[in-house]
């Protein structure tokens, strides 16, 4: 019928329009479109693939350009890049610890001159260096030296001196690192910090990994330190790496990707608390650091080089502390400051202190003449530092308050003025 037939055709046409769209030419895509859009077009299964964009190079680019950028500075001299605050592509747009290594230490503002670095140390770090950076044939160069010794004995500022010599940029950790909450955290941080440095490396600078007081972290000090997980995994990881120091993966990296090898210089007071196959030849070079007299005197006259003391006043002051470590010295300089400091609050007056510390307006800060030093004052400063050394030894009073309440009267007297007096 007509009504019908009418019908049919109106489906017809309806369905077509549906089904089989009348095709348009494609239009040219807008620059701002182009993150937004697919990167190809294609017909049937992919067999025709169509580059959105004419910069090909640049739709390829995976690196992250932010963290080019701030891990690049001072790679090149500075008169060569802008410095922070002037505006131009050397800065990163956006500030973030992401691109911005929390290891990394910048010696930069860091000047070694009238300091004194130990020949035998610096010996012994800058050949580990050196072996670790060359091709030597057949020989089997271990990745991690170890730096043992008393506390106090400048093991690393001996070692920063060095670095900023050697221009050198290292990577540090320290031993409270070593340890955290989250299971395997701490050994996931290792291996990024050791890929940071092979970055360094890998753009033309030395670098090295650098651990402070490793048997802090990952010693056992004692039947009653607890192991942890985190502990197991950090002497794990640090063994693994001294086996395969071009081939370090990150969780969830699985593919071979060589790197710049990294040396790892480690300080510690006793590495006898380390895994025993952590600590073994091949994986871990030995150097105990003792100083010399001729260590510590050179040490004490960069400490008291500003203040004019002489140095055979210097040696004569060592021979005196002579079973002190080195920082005892640095110790006894900023002791003799507290009659200067103390004259200080007295003119100022105790409510007036807040606002000159803290924050202070400009031309307002605190300055005073440096107190004079000699023989005579630095002698009479260490011997007040050693009688607090002695009453720390001597009066113990936390085995008294752990074996029980001292009342006075009863065994001894809770006055302790006459004990220290004594």
């Amino acid at each position: 019928t007509p009504n019908r037939s009418h019908t049919n055709i109106m489906s017809a046409v309806t369905m077509t329009s549906i089904v089989a769209p009348t095709a348009k030419p494609v239009a040219r895509v807008a620059r701002h479109q182009f993150g937004a859009a697919p990167a190809t077009f294609g017909k049937g299964n992919g067999s025709k693939t169509v580059m959105m964009s004419r910069w090909k190079g640049m739709d390829e680019d995976i690196s992250d350009d932010q963290q080019d950028i701030a891990r690049g500075r001072n790679m090149v001299d500075s008169k060569f890049q802008g410095g922070f605050g002037l505006g131009g592509t050397h800065n990163a747009v956006m500030s973030s610890s992401d691109y911005v290594s929390d290891g990394f230490k910048d010696l930069n503002n860091m000047t070694d001159e009238g300091y004194y670095i130990s020949k035998g140390f610096m010996d012994r770090v800058t050949v580990h260096i050196c072996k670790n950076f060359m091709e030597l044939p057949k020989i089997k160069v271990p990745l991690i030296l170890g730096v043992w010794g008393g506390k106090g004995q400048g093991k690393t500022f001996q070692s920063m001196l060095m670095f900023k010599k050697l221009g050198i940029s290292p990577i540090v950790m320290s031993a409270g690192e070593l340890e955290s909450g989250n299971a395997g955290e701490p050994a996931k941080l290792i291996r990024q910090r050791y890929r940071e440095a092979s970055d360094i490396i890998k753009k033309g600078r030395m670098s090295t990994l650098f651990i402070n007081d490793l048997d802090a972290g990952a010693g056992r000090m004692g039947g009653s330190t607890q192991y942890t997980v985190n502990n197991q995994m950090v002497n794990a990881t640090l063994m693994n790496l001294a086996d395969n120091p071009t081939n370090v993966q990150l969780p969830g990296q699985y593919q071979v990707e060589e790197i710049p090898r990294v040396p790892i210089i480690a300080t510690g007071n006793d590495f006898s608390t380390l895994y025993a196959p952590l600590i073994r030849d091949g994986r871990m070079e030995k150097y105990y650091w003792s100083p010399t007299f001729e260590d510590r005197v050179g040490v004490a006259c960069g400490i008291f080089k500003a203040d004019g003391v002489e140095e055979k006043d210097v040696e004569v002051l060592v021979r005196t502390f002579d079973g002190q470590s080195i920082d005892f010295f640095g110790a006894l300089r900023a002791r003799v400051y507290d009659d200067k400091v103390r004259e200080w609050i007295t003119a100022t007056g105790i409510e007036a202190l807040g606002p000159l510390l803290v924050n202070p307006k400009r031309g307002s800060a605190v300055t005073f003449d440096a107190p004079r030093m000699n023989l005579d004052i630095l002698l009479q400063y260490g011997k007040m530092l050693e009688a607090e050394q002695e009453n720390v030894k001597r009066v113990q009073l936390a085995d008294s308050y752990l074996d029980g309440a001292v009342l006075a009267g009863d065994g001894g007297s809770s006055n302790t003025a006459g004990s220290l007096l004594g």
